[in-house]
């Protein structure tokens, strides 16, 4: 009896054997996390101030680096990143130094200045440098707004702030007068001043002052003006009135943007399909050319004004007018830049298709959420077959500034965060911070935290534009939490959570993390500035589900160590990837290797 129990419970155990055995063989693994190996010690962060000569270098060129070296210690070093990838490194011996760009166009770089003691590895300063032979792949835009008589030096202060964020083109708001004669010309003179349309004195050389400034570190100058705007009265200058567009099909009532004192004009509003109005708008920016040194024409409109019609009472469809226009310009003008703001999208699927040098969208309602953010930006790459770029203007605080005060650091940092990760670039830096569509508008003031940390997120865009905003595919990743430190949810954003989304470019696996763990509101405006700093998250554990051999992760963040990226320790096991994210503020971007 013994025997034959024996021999009934061998089989039973040589059963059970096959069966595993089988069910290996048709990839059905357990489902085991592994666990999440501790990473090497965080490096020091020392944070020293560090500039660059120039915004944008073509390959090739020298970058002249500067900062005080008074407190770094003896052999102290530079190295130059591409990604996560050391290219050159040398000794920092003295305050300034060169280090000459590779020769592929179109990358970003990190320049991090460090120093090992007792294995810790001090970061002293970090900056980024854009390798572009032409800004308009990776624009970073900026603004002018004020051109009363200023000193050289209050010109060049302004610039110099601007260069630190890498600011690579600049939108010169109300430099004009009139916006059907933007430059008055007597004779073969432009006027040494004239009045803007908001009563203000613009001067001719302050705003000379500032293209030049701005050439002098390799930013590009755009002019400002409407597509189709005219003063009161434009028919004493040459313009016809049947260009113009009205409310009516029997051209009684003439369609124009009204607007109060102290503005010196209503704006009456032309067709820009007009062939007659091109022409006119032509020699105008011809004139513009001739006596100012700009690199190209920043278009605006208006938006959506419902259904409006022509002098020969045909409907208008202003939104198929301004690829026409954009069009007609740059046939005329081919060597400069263009660029046409949708408001609120208006238009944009002409303005994709034309030959615009990238793409701008001024965000209005009912684009209220951060999620809308990331929909405008990825409809922009969309309806231009991925060929341009975005900038948008997205006015922060906005109920804040009628009164004077401060931004809310959380709300600004937060829309950068998501504009940024998502591929786009936000215009909000000039003279001041926008806080309104109408430019000049300086209410709201920056605090230092704000300051710091803004060259931080604008160096972290340069140096990782390349998986920014350089192609890829945007993706869903698998990413799952393994304690409590953190909840995680796919994208789009919800309260209380980390929000997750990937995008695949090449053989990398990019990985953003965006905090909104203790957010208080999911309005990207934050109108009345209730946004609160996140919650900081340190070493926690994930897991993420690749059924590909990972080769490598590393991590960067703009509010870590200055955006310097770092190696991730990790185990593989089967499909599950553990590692451990060393410190979550308000982004993380995780790269993944194959």
């Amino acid at each position: 009896m013994k025997t034959n129990k024996f021999s009934q419970t061998l089989i039973l155990i040589l059963l059970l054997i096959t069966l595993n055995s089988i069910s290996c063989c048709k990839g059905t693994a357990p489902d085991i996390t592994p666990d999440a190996p501790a990473n090497t010690p965080t490096p020091v962060f020392n944070s020293l101030s560090i500039q660059t000569d120039k915004a944008v270098y073509k390959p090739g060129d020298d970058v002249t680096f500067s900062m005080d070296i008074s407190t770094l210690p003896a052999g102290a070093k530079v190295r130059y990143k591409y990604l996560n990838t050391v290219v050159s490194e040398a000794i920092v011996s003295t305050a300034g130094w060169k280090w000459g760009t590779p020769s592929d166009d179109f990358r970003g770089y990190t320049a991090e200045v460090y120093a090992t003691a007792n294995n810790i590895e001090t970061i002293y300063a970090v900056s980024a440098v854009d390798v572009s032979s032409i800004w308009t792949k990776f624009p970073r835009y900026g603004f002018i707004s004020k051109y009363p008589i200023l000193a050289q030096t209050s010109v060049d202060s302004v610039i110099a702030n601007l260069n630190r964020l890498h600011i690579n083109g600049l939108q010169f708001y109300d430099w004009q007068n009139k916006h059907h004669i933007p430059l008055p010309i007597v004779g073969t003179t432009p006027l040494a001043s004239w009045k803007d349309i908001g009563g203000r004195d613009n001067y001719l050389a302050s705003i000379q002052q500032y293209i030049s400034s701005a050439h002098g570190r390799g930013m590009k100058a755009m002019f400002y003006d409407l597509v189709y705007g005219a003063w009161e009265n434009a028919e004493a200058d040459g313009v016809d009135v049947k260009w113009s567009i009205y409310n009516d099909p029997t051209h009684t009532n003439r369609d124009f943007f009204a607007l109060s004192s102290p503005f010196l004009s209503n704006l009456y509003l032309l067709d820009p399909a007009n062939s007659g109005w091109q022409n006119y708008m032509i020699n105008q920016v011809n004139n513009v050319y001739k006596y100012l040194a700009f690199d190209g024409y920043h278009m605006d409109q208006v938006g959506d004004r419902g259904t409006r019609y022509r002098y020969d009472g045909t409907n208008a469809l202003l939104s198929n007018a301004f690829k026409p226009f954009i069009d007609a310009i740059k046939t005329a003008v081919p060597t400069k830049f263009n660029v046409l703001n949708a408001v609120a999208q208006y238009g944009q699927q002409g303005i994709a298709t034309s030959t615009s040098d990238f793409l701008y969208t001024e965000v209005w309602s009912p684009s209220d959420s951060y999620n809308d953010l990331a929909n405008i930006i990825k409809q922009n790459n969309t309806l231009c077959n991925n060929t341009k770029n975005t900038v948008l203007a997205a006015y922060m605080n906005y109920d804040m500034a009628s009164t004077p005060g401060y931004f809310n650091t959380p709300s600004v940092l937060t829309t950068d965060a998501v504009i940024f990760a998502f591929g786009g670039s936000h215009i909000e830096m000039g003279e001041h911070m926008l806080c309104r569509e109408y430019f000049p508008n300086s209410s709201l003031t920056m605090k230092d935290d704000l300051n710091k940390a803004l060259i931080n997120y604008y160096d972290f865009s340069v140096a990782y534009e390349n998986l920014l905003r350089d192609g890829g595919t945007f993706n869903s990743v698998t990413l799952s939490s393994i304690d409590s430190k953190i909840a995680i949810s796919a994208w789009p954003s919800s309260l209380g959570k980390v929000a997750v989304f990937g995008k695949k470019v090449d053989t990398r696996q990019v990985i953003h993390l965006i905090n909104f763990s203790n957010a208080t509101t999911q309005k990207w405006r934050d109108n009345t500035g209730i946004q609160v700093m996140p919650a900081l998250v340190k070493d926690a554990k994930v897991v993420l589900t690749s059924d590909a051999t990972v080769k490598k992760i590393w991590i960067a963040s703009p509010d870590v160590n200055g955006g310097a990226s770092r190696s991730l320790n990790f185990t593989q096991l089967a499909n599950k990837v553990s590692f451990i994210l060393p410190e979550l503020r308000y982004w993380d971007m995780v790269v993944v290797e194959y």
